[in-house]
């Protein structure tokens, strides 16, 4: 189950890890969990694996696109804004018939892991930890199983989800990140002599991804978003259009839409209510945007989770 996306504050995601005593996170997720088949960008210290057990999707690392097929992995670097998404609900959207063809789905595993785990003593954080964590020229890596090396990756994180109801996982957790790390960083690429730092355009991006995450329950305008990233409008949308292929606007009804999905599955209060506290202005307005973008009504969607529970 898709869950609630809590923010740290420098608005990066706070992890909820499967065990809080370690800082390990482990899921098996599906694409059709999220509004319009594509999940909510985010962006964390830790470093995040994905795995593709079947369907596929396409991968946004700071606005630079992957596809990813079955079989295939991607390794996410800390401090990067992703996101996963299928292109195919699309045209889904844009349908004028009431029920759609739904995208097809894409069934995941999710790995996230803190570098914090490898840091036993300190060379080995400055040795190794830091510098890969730091190399600006792999934000992210595709997982491809016909190479050897990221096969043996791919590999090792099947093995260590096979484990993941051992009360050792967390120090399978940690042998796994040791062996991962090692090939991650004997074929990384070499450096720049100058190290580069963030770029600025990620930096703001963050910004006004944040300010629309803490305050999506209340009413915004784009001129709230744009100031929030001391940016003006035209630049603001230009760099939501960059990073999420999306309108300012498109970006926040998504994710008040998200929102309002982990309410209708994981509490009995009414549609309006909902519609209200993830900051719709109606009840009529939520859902027509709701069956815009998941082609059923809130009401329906509410109805077929309890039939799949019950039966």
């Amino acid at each position: 189950m898709m869950s609630s996306m809590m923010l740290n504050d420098d608005r990066s995601e706070r992890i909820r890890y499967n065990n809080p005593d370690y800082p390990v996170y482990m899921r098996r997720g599906l694409l059709s969990l999220y509004p319009d088949f594509r999940a909510l960008n985010h962006w964390h210290n830790d470093v995040e694996f994905i795995c593709v057990l079947s369907g596929q999707m396409k991968y946004n690392v700071n606005g630079e696109i992957t596809e990813l097929k079955t079989g295939d992995g991607l390794f996410v670097n800390s401090g990067q804004m992703h996101f996963g998404f299928s292109d195919d609900s699309q045209d889904a959207e844009n349908s004028a018939a009431p029920h759609h063809t739904p995208a097809q789905d894409c069934d995941f595993l999710c790995i996230i892991l803190h570098p914090m785990l490898l840091c036993s003593v300190f060379p080995f954080e400055s040795d190794f930890v830091t510098p890969l964590i730091q190399n600006s020229r792999m934000p992210f890596l595709k997982l491809c199983p016909e190479v050897t090396w990221q096969n043996e990756i791919i590999s090792e994180l099947y093995r260590l989800y096979q484990y993941r109801e051992l009360p050792t996982i967390p120090m399978r957790a940690l042998s796994s990140l040791a062996l991962v790390w090692s090939l991650l960083t004997e074929h990384a690429p070499g450096e720049t002599e100058k190290p580069a730092r963030p770029g600025q355009d990620l930096l703001i991006v963050k910004n006004m991804v944040g300010f629309i995450q803490k305050n999506y329950r209340q009413k915004i305008t784009l001129a709230e978003i744009a100031a929030s990233g001391a940016v003006g409008q035209s630049k603001c949308c230009k760099l939501f259009a960059r990073y999420f292929s999306q309108s300012p606007n498109e970006y926040l009804n998504r994710y008040r839409l998200g929102k309002s999905m982990e309410m209708l599955r994981n509490t009995d209060a009414p549609v309006t209510e909902i519609a209200l506290s993830c900051g719709f202005g109606s009840g009529s307005y939520y859902a027509e945007t709701f069956r815009r973008m998941m082609g059923v009504s809130p009401t329906e969607y509410r109805k077929d989770l309890y039939s799949y529970k019950v039966h």
